[in-house]
């Protein structure tokens, strides 16, 4: 690390005017050193860069003499009043004996001036120190500060973290939120405690959606903040339909003209409401114009950077902002900011030209004048209310606090990890992560800290190292922890300017914007009670839009339709108006309607039934009324009713290519392996009576394996059929147009006409047959004559399915489909009743006659 920062100090020299031989070995820095304005030395020191000063005067350098002093100018009590936030958070913690205890913490505060050559200065003075002679140790020393808090504005700390980042140097930015700081290719060791730039536009153009605001217009800028922010909102803003009248760019050292040329544009703007994403410095100007004149009716929707700024909110020619609405980081209370503040005194340190600077700004005084309008140093902060000793918005102040928290809880860890090092390791590295490496321990325990305090001088790596890891809660309550790209977590307030009786205007709290919610709760409003801004109004029924030529398609005329009318696609329909099209309802039979789910209930009791059947039959499976008539039949065909039952849930639900052809061919393949089975006990009866009389051996040609393969082979012509009919011409879902107008019917087509009657026909044939061949044995003499049943249940089998076709027919939609599902339940209930039930009936009830001699009692009785 040392050997790399040789560059830095060689630009640094050579920047300012010194000749270094390439032979030498001792530098001296011809020019100034740059020094920080606050500091104290300690254990540890944090490097900090605020803009003390709101711009300085750069002079073009000639290089043949030395550079004068750069002058800054316009003190900024706000960057002053971060900077002691920065100082108050340090001392908390150097009396905090849980955190960081036994090592303190120093500070090096630099001014930038708002410049971005004084940030990369002052940057290089916070690697490199700033002692006069440099000497070949210089470049093997430690940095002079482990992480360096700042800068406020984007492109300084873009310039700050290009310089810094090679380094393994921290930055932690308090106010930066360019998204670009976000590429970590670029800005390796950046982070920073305020949510990037890419939330807050995602957040307004949400904003801007919610108030109904189509148009509007937009002032940025110049500068990365101002650019990056407006390029991700106008992108963000065309995919949500929002039209950009204007867009244009400023910047607080642009002239005057181009400052009236801006309010030009905005005064002869059709849009009400602007969006200003802009820097603070760049607005006031602004402001000052746009004052003078006198434009009003504008709603303003503001970034961060200014829409809780107090002094625009307390200056009175600014009314006009009264109602602006924009993102604001969250509030915070710092307990103690106060008093700590209002301590602040020059004669703390009487050489620092900058705390005299901060009280003659502060109390409109000069020291340099003992008479009137001179400082005599008895002024009172307390008795003073202004932007600097006001703590009600803290809001950037506490993100200054908690980025000197993330540093301190970051070192903490090290420290931590340090000591476990120190006590167990005998040279090699630490475990829990890798930082430093462990030193064999000689000394006693009184001698750890010495070692430690020695080894916090090599910190740098480490602290990027850990950084990246920190989780901590501050003392607000606040979680704090860093993504992949050193980003927080994105929490905006939503504030809305409200004018109060004294003229001025107060911030109050309309909503919210939190990104670790879901997105459609993202935004949280509270009020609505803010203008509408579109280019034109909706049209009235009976006209339709015309785009204004050369303007943005939220512009348009609204004119009367013409008697020719066009037609709408066949998807879609005229609403009521005749005024647009609209899309059709898709109607289908859905398992989250009542009708669906009413069906879905039904066809589960009849699984659950025929479930409870099966189960009684097993337990009894040896008893003669089970055993009679082929029991290896009766199990099959309580299988056979299951998958009935649940072949009626094909019929629920969007149609789909593989629904269609699963719902036909499964229903024709079950209902068929039904009535097999019941063909067969059907058969199995006559022929058990023809066994009974003398010299017949009919049964011998019947017996159980006949049965079985007399119903494989009925089943399997049906599969042959179903085979076919998939193969030949499927079903297939199909959007019928016809049947409404304002509606579309989607179902399944049954592809091949002649495929779907087929598996009907040979369906009914056989319940036909069974039918006829039940009738015919119903009173066959038996004590159990399970004829008599098969009869009762093919005849409401048959019944059901020749009311079916008419209604099937003359039903609309997904009535159509509920009419067949209902024929499928019916039918299968029927048939699970009236041949189960009365067997079920004898072995829970009468279990007295489930005994071969009452089943063949009534049976011999006929006989003689």
């Amino acid at each position: 690390m040392a050997k790399r920062t040789v560059p830095l100090v060689l630009l640094l020299l050579v920047v300012y005017g010194v000749c270094v031989p390439a032979s030498a070995q001792v530098c001296r820095l011809l020019g100034q050193p740059a020094l920080p304005l606050l500091h104290a030395q300690k254990d540890i020191n944090i490097g900090a860069i605020f803009s003390f000063h709101r711009s300085a005067l750069l002079k073009i350098h000639p290089f043949t003499s030395k550079p004068e002093p750069t002058t800054c100018i316009s003190f900024n009590l706000r960057e002053f009043k971060f900077a002691q936030t920065l100082i108050f958070a340090i001392e908390e913690i150097n009396n905090n004996t849980q955190l960081l205890p036994g090592v303190f913490l120093g500070y090096k505060i630099y001014d930038s001036c708002s410049s971005i050559a004084l940030t990369i200065l002052s940057g290089m003075a916070l690697m490199n120190g700033y002692e006069e002679t440099l000497r070949d140790t210089s470049c093997s020393r430690p940095p002079a500060v482990h992480a360096i808090v700042g800068e406020s504005n984007s492109s300084p700390t873009i310039g700050l973290a290009s310089l810094v980042g090679p380094f393994s140097l921290p930055v932690i930015s308090h106010f930066a939120t360019c998204a670009c700081l976000s590429n970590r290719k670029r800005y390796p060791s950046f982070f920073r405690t305020i949510p990037s730039d890419y939330y807050q536009s995602k957040a307004l153009v949400q904003l801007v959606k919610h108030f109904g605001w189509t148009w509007v217009g937009t002032v940025r800028s110049r500068s990365d903040y101002g650019n990056n922010g407006i390029a991700a909102f106008e992108e963000a803003a065309k995919q949500e339909g929002i039209c950009i009248e204007y867009s244009e760019a400023i910047f607080k050292t642009d002239p005057q003209d181009q400052f009236l040329k801006t309010v030009e544009v905005i005064k002869k703007g059709t849009a009400r409401v602007v969006l200003a994403f802009i820097a603070l410095g760049d607005f006031v100007p602004l402001l000052k114009v746009i004052s003078q004149h006198n434009i009003t009716g504008i709603q303003w929707v503001g970034s961060e950077s200014w829409i809780t700024s107090r002094t625009l909110a307390e200056t009175k020619e600014y009314s006009f902002l009264s109602g602006a609405v924009g993102f604001a980081i969250a509030n915070a209370k710092l307990m103690g900011l106060r008093e700590f503040l209002v301590n602040v005194h020059p004669d703390q340190e009487p050489n620092n030209e900058m705390l005299k600077e901060f009280w003659e700004t502060t109390f409109q005084c000069s020291f340099s004048n003992s008479g009137s309008g001179g400082c005599t140093g008895s002024e009172r902060l307390a008795e003073l209310q202004n932007e600097y000793t006001d703590v009600s918005e803290l809001r950037i102040a506490n993100k200054v606090y908690t980025a000197v928290y993330a540093i301190a809880y970051t070192l903490h860890n090290i420290l931590k990890d340090i000591k476990t090092s120190t006590k167990s390791s005998k040279g090699e590295r630490p475990t829990p992560q890798k930082v430093f490496r462990a030193h064999k321990i000689t000394k006693e325990k009184k001698n750890i800290m010495k070692l430690i305090k020695i080894k916090i001088m090599d910190l740098s790596s480490q602290v990027l190292e850990y950084i990246r890891g920190v989780q901590f809660t501050i003392k607000t309550g606040e979680e704090i922890s860093f993504d992949a790209s050193g980003d927080p977590v994105a929490r905006y307030d939503l504030v809305n300017w409200q004018p109060v009786q004294d003229g001025s205007l107060q911030f109050k709290n309309v909503g919210f914007y939190d990104s670790s919610l879901p997105s459609e709760q993202h935004l949280q409003v509270n009020q609505e009670h803010l203008p509408e801004s579109v280019c034109s109004e909706s049209c009235p029924p009976g006209t339709r839009k015309a785009v204004q030529k050369g303007r943005p398609v939220c512009c348009y005329d609204c004119i009367p339709y013409s008697s020719d009318c066009f037609p709408c696609d066949l998807e879609y329909w005229s609403n009521e108006s005749k005024d647009r099209c609209v899309l059709k309802v898709i109607e289908f039979l859905s398992y989250t309607e009542i009708m669906g789910m009413v069906l879905c209930i039904f066809a589960f009791v009849g699984v659950l039934l025929t479930t409870i059947v099966s189960s009684l039959f097993y337990l009894h499976k040896e008893t003669p009324i089970v055993r009679a008539n082929n029991s290896e039949l009766s199990f099959l065909l309580l299988f056979s009713l299951t998958l009935c039952f649940l072949c009626s849930l094909t019929f629920i639900g969007r149609p789909t290519e593989w629904s269609c052809m699963l719902r036909h061919t499964a229903f024709g393949i079950t209902f068929v392996l039904c009535i097999s089975c019941i063909l067969g006990k059907t058969i199995v009866v006559l022929m058990a009576f023809k066994a009974t009389l003398p010299g017949s051996n009919v049964m011998k040609w019947f017996g159980p394996l006949q049965q079985q393969l007399s119903v494989v082979s009925l089943t399997l012509i049906q599969m042959i059929i179903c085979v076919l009919w998939l193969t030949i011409s499927p079903p297939f879902p199909f959007m019928n147009l016809s049947y409404y107008r304002d509606k579309i019917i989607l179902e399944c087509n049954v592809g091949s006409a002649l495929g779907f009657w087929a598996v009907l026909g040979y369906t009914g044939l056989l319940s036909i047959l069974c039918f006829i061949l039940a009738f015919l044995a119903r009173k066959l003499p038996d004590n159990f004559n399970e004829a008599k049943f098969i009869t009762f249940s093919m005849l409401i089998f048959c019944a059901v399915w020749f009311t079916f076709i008419p209604a099937y027919v003359s039903s609309p939609g997904k009535f159509t489909v509920a009419v067949e599902i209902f024929a499928i339940l019916a039918s299968s209930f029927g048939l699970l009743f009236c041949i189960f039930a009365p067997k079920c009936y004898i072995i829970l009830l009468k279990p007295e006659k489930n005994t071969k001699k009452q089943m063949m009692m009534k049976s011999l009785h006929k006989t003689l």
